[in-house]
Formats: structure tokens, sequence, C-alpha cells
């Protein structure tokens, strides 16, 4: 069946929160801002003058506010990170230009649009989205329409737009998110009324393994079949299945570019999308040499999804990494000000102290976000450190009143704690803390008074 010529140029994988179409667009010199190389043009709508305040903070290490100016520097920065993983230089020429169009958020769950639009010789893109969104929404909407603009290059304008596969979409959004999550979400900046910087604390540490997350997903649960990952359900795009689709969708995506040239391979199926009516014929033109058929894949699938699922989570650090790694997480960076005109002063407090002297709204995110760095590191770190880490989570879960599961970054885009408890009080948790640091201070010093030629009190 033939796609009508003018139709959308839908961009599959995106369409819970994305709805592509074709058509003309415009953007005014007045509140835009361009990015380094000049493909990201940004601007605010006139509702958007100055930017919206977070619609809950609750749930504010999971969603991402923006700004053009902040923008403009993270999109040029997933663009990089995309085009790293599938193997593009950074000095690589671009063609369409991506105009990005913030609007004042109302709810965490409006819609991000695509629009592709042909102009002269090559497609330009309009992506109209709100200035507080998910972050995974986020990732998807700009892999998404990095994906497209990479696939029409050397599309025609006057003919039918491309069709990015689902997985693509998704699978690299998580894996960009998983590789460079701190460098490419980059918010507005804001402070609390005691000037304590709460958006530099809400990036995890992702520096060892982009799979982390998919590890923790698919734990105990099978990836998804290559046909189910071709045809995603509305629920599965949801994230109302757990993240299985997102984990499967990231994990087959790096065992494809892992193939002997897959890297090549998977831009050669982009340039060649506009020339088939489905993904599928591209797919299997470009990976023709490991692939002759869907059962080929099938079987390819199942056998690395059984070498995954015998895998751990990944290698341990060392005991000196893990230390320090696990004082790091334990810290909480600061800023205070010895004046009205005084510089601002960086140091780091304990979590006891953040628990005792901070407002709650700050102290609650800031101890939700550490919650979730531990948990990001415990199965990282060596005997007995990792049983501690989970010992600190537990604790400020039990503090927070939320689900005693370890948490996760939201790939469902919506509030992760959906099982509340009762809280603890304050003195309960310092009291567990306290007991916590003795037992930490115990291990550390075995460990160290283990070692040759290192004095029992080795202060770290």
């Amino acid at each position: 069946m033939n796609r009508p010529r003018h139709g959308c140029a839908v961009v599959a994988g995106l369409m819970f929160s994305l709805a592509a179409a074709r058509g003309q667009f415009a953007f005014t010199d007045q509140n835009s801002v361009s990015s380094v190389s000049g493909q990201f043009v940004v601007c605010a709508t006139e509702n958007n003058v100055a930017p919206s305040r977070p619609l809950n903070a609750a749930a504010s290490t999971n969603v991402i506010q923006l700004q053009t100016a902040f923008l403009a520097v993270s999109a040029e920065r997933f663009k990089l990170a995309l085009w790293h993983q599938l193997g593009v230089p950074p000095s690589a020429s671009w063609s369409g230009r991506i105009f990005l169009r913030l609007r004042t958020a109302r709810s965490f769950n409006e819609t991000v649009t695509i629009t592709s639009s042909p102009f002269l010789n090559y497609w330009n893109y309009n992506v109209e989205l709100p200035d507080i969104l998910w972050k995974t929404r986020y990732a998807r909407a700009l892999s998404g329409v990095l994906l497209l603009e990479l696939a029409n290059r050397n599309n025609p304008p006057r003919g039918q737009s491309a069709e990015v596969p689902p997985w693509l979409v998704d699978g690299m959004a998580f894996q960009v998110l998983g590789a460079d999550d701190d460098k490419v979400l980059l918010g507005a900046p804001r402070k609390g009324k005691d000037e304590f910087p709460i958006t530099r604390l809400n990036g995890p540490e992702n520096d060892f393994d982009p799979l982390i997350q998919a590890r923790d997903i698919l734990w105990n649960v099978t990836p998804l079949t290559f046909d189910q990952l071709s045809w995603p359900t509305d629920a599965q795009m949801n994230g109302d299945d757990g993240g299985v689709y997102y984990a499967s969708a990231q994990l087959f995506l790096t065992e494809l570019l892992s193939l002997k040239n897959g890297h090549e391979k998977l831009c050669a199926m982009l340039s060649d999308l506009p020339n088939h009516l489905n993904w599928q014929t591209a797919f299997f033109k470009a990976f023709a040499s490991d692939f002759a058929r869907p059962l080929d894949v099938e079987k390819w699938w199942a056998l690395r999804v059984v070498t995954f699922a015998q895998h751990s989570a990944g290698p341990r650090w060392t005991t000196d990494v893990s230390v320090a790694r696990l004082q790091q997480v334990l810290s909480v960076p600061v800023e205070f000000r010895g004046g009205s005109n005084a510089l601002p002063v960086h140091a780091e407090i304990s979590l006891e102290a953040a628990l005792q002297n901070l407002d709650p709204a700050q102290r609650d995110d800031i101890l939700r976000t550490k919650a979730r760095d531990l948990a990001f590191i415990e199965l990282r770190l060596a005997t007995p450190f990792g049983q501690l880490a989970d010992g600190y989570r537990l604790a400020l879960t039990d503090f927070l009143g939320e689900t005693r599961r370890a948490p996760r970054i939201d790939v469902a885009n919506k509030h992760a704690s959906t099982h509340m408890n009762k809280r603890v009080s304050v003195a309960d948790a310092l009291k567990k803390l306290n007991a916590l640091d003795s037992s930490r201070r115990e291990a550390e010093t075995r460990y160290f008074a283990s070692l040759p030629g290192r004095p029992p009190s080795a202060d770290r």
C-alpha cells in the first residue's frame, strides 16, 4: 500500500507524545537563540517570555526545565552525543535546520510536535515543546528529529519524508541518556530561598554503563522479540509495561551497533529509508550480510538476549574506588553567602546536616536524588560497601515515605513514587544514618588496615 504523498511525515515511535506533520512555518528573530553550529534555532512563544515554575517539586529529578539559551546548548550536545553513537564525526556537516519553539507548560503530559517542511533543496524541522517536560520525553523528541534529519539529508524535498523505526528512535534516546545524561540534560538553573543550587544536584553518575537502567529493568524480565519491537503497542510506548519496551529497544540498538561495521550499516539504513515504503526493507538491505530474513534476526537476537542474561550488571569497582564513590554520593554540595554582597562559597555537608538544616522542599528533593544515585551505584560497589549503600538508600526512602524498591529514571513519563508509606521522623532517620556512618567507618578502617604499608588509622 502506497503512502499518500500529501500526508504526514510520521516519526514512528514517538506517537505517544509526538504528532508529526508536513507544513510551512516561520520564526522571528525576537527572543530567538541559535546554537553554536547554527543548526538549532530556539524561540519562545509570546506566552513564554518568563520561564514556568516547576509544576511539581517532588518529581523534579525526572523533569527538565528549558530556557532558550540553555536549550540551544543542550540540543547541540545531544546531537553530538547521538552522532557519536552512530559513528558520525562531530565535524560532519548537516542539512536541515531544526527550530525549537518553547511554550509555557500547563502539565507534564503535554504533546511535543515535530513538523517537517521542504525548503529549497532540503528539509527543515519545527519542534514545539513545553518548557517543562519529562527528561525521557525531551530525549525522545530530540532523538526523533535528529534521526529524521539524518534520514532526509539526501531525500529531495519534493518526495516523502522518511519513516524512522520506533525502536531506533527510543533506543537511541535512552542510549544517549544512559551514556551522557549529565551532559545533554542542561536545564535552567534555579535556586531556593536559601541559595542552595538544586538543579546541579540532579545529575546521576552514568559514566560507567549506558545500559545500567536497561539491566535493572530486564533483570527478571525477558526482552521483547524483534517482531514485538517492530510493532510496539500503545501501552508499551506509554511505558505501562514498566519500561521493558524501552530497555529492549536500547539493548537491541546496542547489539546492532556491535556487529561488524554496525555503525556504517545503521547509517546506510537511515539514508535509504526515504526510498522505501517501510523501514523493514531498508533494514534488511543494510544488514543483508548479517540477516537474510526476519527469522535470522530473531535467532541472532535470542542468542544476544541469553548472553545478556548471563552477565551481571557489570564489573565491580575496586574497594578504593568504592570508598571514594560512596563518600561522593553521601556528600551534599551547597553554596552559601556570608553577606548580601559576598561571593558564594562552595562547601559539602553530610546527609545528616541536610536533613536537619535545609528547607523541607529542598531537603526532600536532594534526598530523593541521593536515594536514586545510591541505587545506581550499589551493584558496582565492593563488599561490604554495596550493602551499606543499600542501607543508606532505605533510610532515605523510609524518611521520604516512599516505596523501598530501588528508584529508577521514570520511563513511563509518570511520577515514580505511586506507593507512599508513613514517613519516619527526623530523629529516627538521623539515628539510622549515624549507625550507617559508624558501620562505614569501621569497614573503611578494616580495609585500610589490611593493606600493606598502610597505617590502620589511615584517614580518608
